[in-house]
């Protein structure tokens, strides 16, 4: 029997996020006094997966039906974050080159390896709602997050004069800041769309999957050209080459990606309120994710 589940209060969320900050603190500053480069890695894990992980686990917490355990997250975190890197590298290394474009290819290439990964894991599942979708949708996006970021900070660790640890710090710092408003938000609102048409073990490919498809990766796709938008703005404002105005460029730049976070959190959002009314009563009945009807107060057994 599958039933919705009330909101959890226990807040495993904040006891992992502030315990996992604080073991990356202290391996930042131990590393910094010690100069011990076996501690890199370290870093370099806790630091990538830290933000994403709590993320998961808070949505995790704040409702699914029953039928979603912490070992599919779980799944949907780690197989899932691994499938979405693999295939993205693989597509975007033959199917895209330099050209203007190249941001609009990525976010189509990215946002469908994300989404055939989570449908891919979750086709089993006999319940489908949106909110299991929202929560297993982003699994699957912030863990591609983790994944990507621990790339992105292991690279900015290799310099020409060795390892430095202060552009590792700075690269976590930045991207476990912005890693909420990215590939976990925009995977979620996928999931929340492919799982509210589907039924049994059956996705349904529909026009308004195609449609959020679209959607989050042209958001995918802004983001990631959002310092190229930002020099167009710059230079056409002013009149004069972006370098000599690198406040404004700075102020453009973050105004856009607040811009597009607020565009995947109203959409977000909205997705959410549909999947509360999944469970709403009406006429004294409850409706299930399945379509079945039960009079209120007593479910089947």
């Amino acid at each position: 029997m599958v039933m919705p589940t009330a909101p959890r209060t226990r807040k495993s969320w904040l006891r992992m996020f502030l315990m996992g900050l604080a073991l990356w603190v202290a391996t930042v500053a131990i590393t910094y006094l010690t100069e011990n480069a076996n501690l890199i890695p370290t870093i370099v894990l806790l630091g990538s997966f830290l933000v994403p992980a709590t993320f998961v686990v808070w949505a995790f917490e704040h409702g699914h039906s029953g039928e979603v355990t912490g070992e599919i997250v779980f799944r949907t975190f780690a197989v899932g974050g691994v499938l979405g890197v693999l295939g993205a590298s693989l597509l975007e290394t033959y199917l895209l080159h330099p050209s203007p474009w190249l941001f609009v290819g990525v976010g189509l290439i990215e946002e469908a390896v994300k989404l055939a990964a989570l449908a891919l894991l979750t086709r089993h599942l006999t319940h489908k709602s949106t909110r299991d979708g929202l929560v297993l949708g982003a699994g699957v996006g912030f863990g591609f997050a983790a994944f990507e970021s621990a790339g992105y900070a292991l690279t900015a660790t290799l310099t020409e004069n060795g390892l430095s640890l202060m552009d590792l710090v700075t690269t976590e710092l930045l991207r476990g800041l912005l890693a909420p408003f990215g590939h976990g938000l925009w995977t979620a609102i996928l999931g929340g769309v492919l799982f509210s048409r589907s039924v049994r073990e059956h996705f349904m490919l529909t026009r308004r999957l195609l449609w959020a498809y679209l959607g989050v990766s042209l958001l995918h796709a802004l983001w990631d050209s959002m310092n190229s938008i930002a020099v167009v703005i710059t230079v056409v404002v002013t009149g004069e080459p972006w370098q000599e105005h690198a406040e404004l460029f700075t102020v453009f730049t973050w105004l856009g990606l607040a811009l597009i976070s607020m565009t995947g959190l109203v959409w977000l959002r909205r997705l959410v309120r549909a999947s509360r009314r999944e469970f709403a009563p009406v006429r004294g009945y409850a409706l299930r994710t399945d379509a079945r009807w039960w009079p209120a107060g007593r479910p089947p057994q």
